[in-house]
């Protein structure tokens, strides 16, 4: 504990503990975080829209009220919300074919799928289901993510080539793009060239510059003053000022919701696991203390606004949080900032937008999906542990070649298959002492006894019911090939949390054998 985290308890509210306290030196930091986290944020959300299927102004809306809200409930001093590519990229799947992308049915339904998404997030806060985002294992996330990023850049791509595109699936996506390659526009394959060479040519010089923006701005400017709108798409007219709050206009059912659930389910995951680990690992950085019930909470009432202002899905951003972070931001009074940056470009600067070209956000989307590509993640996992390396490679291959949300179930099923098999078949080990009296541990072939007629057995797990066959199993083997006899077994159950009912009948018949 920190004595800022003294303070903050000093405090007892139950809004602004992602604030308060704040040092008056700090502030200035602060206001320069939220500036520099809106230039880089901005273009990213615009282009998440790509992903999510929705108007280019939904992706402002994520960065006003929902990040206003966390930023006043939440509890990490850190954690950025906002749009995300992933929960996008679910959103997306959820309710292709339930309405035309980018209708104002299908706007409705994004915002019912964050009021439904919020729901699950709050009720695993109330209900104690928080710890659910630790069964979603690191690297399996790292291959969902993988998948994601390689559907998200392939569908990025006939975007920046000009052409309608079409399919759904990585498959069809690229199929549909193979098809049409004879359609290629060139002016829009040039916007984007220049787009990705200025973001990325930006980042090989210093990571604090908006190459994003600028990459935006240059290509609004360049689009007006060449009318290159004659020569290819652009956002046409993007409506400006405050959002609408209210509840979404769509015909309700219990159909409709039936269809919805699952999607918001599996977004609600991914929100408890990527906040609750971006939180972990800043805290721990800081040294500082959070709640992750709170989060829940803040999380919530962020897609509650973000549902009510007529927009997607938000998540806690590690992307931006490190933004946000190396830009000097300690508390979420940056955030604010960032909200009123957005409010001002709300209400001032939406009608430039409208010579903004598709590419340039199809481009930003493009390099928003390879960063997505952990392959660096993936090399470490299968240098360190083959067996998870191909869990993580099937879910990254079920996400690219048959589906988000499909990916997400198996994520949390393989994780869970992961868990258990580690438990089912746990590795017991024969204790003994060593020369220099200590005890060493032996693998349970070498019967080694610690002494004459003892043998001391080492269960590493809690026993319960699938284990309890192999526990039985190997000490009635210990037992009947003892040499020399047996006279003591010793059972060290130091890592024995817990056991079952079925364990315990083990337990009660080994004792009279």
């Amino acid at each position: 504990m920190t004595p800022d985290s003294n303070k903050s308890e000093k405090w007892g509210l139950p809004v602004l503990q992602g604030m308060l306290p704040i040092k008056a030196d700090q502030i200035p930091s602060e206001i320069i975080a939220g500036v520099t986290l809106a230039a880089l944020a901005i273009p990213a959300a615009m282009g998440y829209t790509k992903i999510a299927g929705t108007p280019v102004v939904t992706g402002l809306y994520t960065l006003l009220i929902p990040m206003a809200l966390f930023a006043v409930f939440g509890s990490s001093r850190h954690l950025v919300v906002g749009a995300d590519s992933a929960t996008a990229a679910i959103l997306a799947a959820g309710i292709v074919g339930l309405a035309s992308v980018g209708s104002d049915e299908y706007v409705a339904l994004a915002a019912v799928l964050a009021i439904m998404t919020a729901g699950f997030v709050i009720i695993a806060r109330l209900i104690k289901l928080g710890f659910m985002a630790d069964f979603l294992s690191h690297t399996v996330l790292i291959g969902f993510l993988t998948g994601i990023g390689i559907q998200v850049a392939m569908g990025a791509i006939s975007g920046m080539l000009g052409v309608k595109g079409g399919g759904h699936a990585t498959r069809g996506l690229l199929l549909a793009v193979i098809r049409q390659i004879d359609q290629v526009n060139f002016y829009a394959l040039a916007v984007a060239l220049g787009v990705l060479a200025v973001i990325v040519g930006s980042r090989k010089i210093s990571k604090k510059i908006p190459g994003s923006l600028i990459a935006v701005v240059g290509a609004i400017v360049l689009s007006r003053a060449m009318n290159l709108g004659a020569h290819l798409n652009v956002l046409g007219s993007v409506p400006g000022g405050l959002p609408h709050i209210g509840l979404p206009q769509v015909a309700w059912s219990w159909e409709l919701i039936g269809k919805l659930i699952p999607t918001a389910f599996a977004m609600s995951v991914v929100i408890l696991t990527q906040s609750a680990a971006t939180s972990r690992a800043y805290a721990a950085r800081y040294n500082e203390r959070f709640s992750m019930d709170i989060d829940l909470i803040g999380l919530g009432l962020a897609n509650i606004g973000a549902g009510l202002s007529g927009t997607f899905v938000v998540n806690g951003s590690p992307t931006k949080t490190q933004i946000n972070d190396a830009a000097g931001g300690r508390t979420q009074l940056s955030l604010l900032v960032t909200a009123l940056v957005v409010l001002a470009v709300l209400l001032f600067l939406t009608k430039p937008l409208a010579y903004m070209p598709d590419a340039v956000l199809s481009a930003i989307v493009f390099l928003v999906g390879i960063e997505l590509i952990d392959i660096k993640g993936m090399r470490k996992v299968f240098r360190q542990r083959r067996s998870e390396f191909w869990v993580a490679l099937i879910t990254m291959l079920i996400v690219v070649f048959v589906g988000v949300q499909q990916g997400i179930i198996l994520a949390m099923v393989l994780s869970l298959f992961d868990h258990t098999r580690r438990g089912y078949r746990p590795k017991n080990v024969l204790l003994v002492l060593s020369e220099s009296g200590v005890l060493r541990a032996q693998p349970l072939a070498t019967r080694a006894q610690a002494a004459d007629g003892l043998i001391i057995y080492r269960f590493t797990h809690s026993i319960y019911y699938a284990n309890a066959e192999q526990f039985s199993k190997e000490i009635m083997e210990l037992v009947q090939g003892a040499e020399p006899p047996l006279r003591w077994l010793c059972l060290d159950a130091s890592a024995v949390d817990d056991v079952d009912y079925t364990a315990a009948e083990s337990l009660r018949s080994l004792s009279g054998f």
